[in-house]
């Protein structure tokens, strides 16, 4: 009777370790899982940024202005331009 009272306090034991071990690891992983649902959000906010500042750099008008000021390109003059029909190639 003494030695059966001692293995059901040892497997007792060890079964409330198991479910404190089980119960860390679960909220660690809500945690983890509650930290990356954030980072995703966070991200899709990046994303969107990113898309309405290419969209602004790709204007033609920011475009030409760059072109202009930074790059120093102008137009091509009409007289030195060549005209090639179609089909015809050098």
């Amino acid at each position: 009777m003494l030695r059966t009272n001692f293995i059901l306090i040892a497997v007792l034991i060890v079964c409330a370790l198991s479910l404190v071990t089980s119960q860390h690891r679960t909220r660690r992983m809500v945690t983890q899982y509650e930290h990356e649902v954030a980072r995703a959000g966070a991200l899709d906010v990046e994303y969107g940024q990113l898309q309405l500042e290419q969209s602004t750099r790709a204007l033609h008008a920011n475009v030409e202005r760059i072109a202009t000021e930074k790059l120093r390109l102008r137009p091509a003059d009409t007289s030195r331009t060549i005209i090639l029909p179609a089909g015809e190639r050098k």
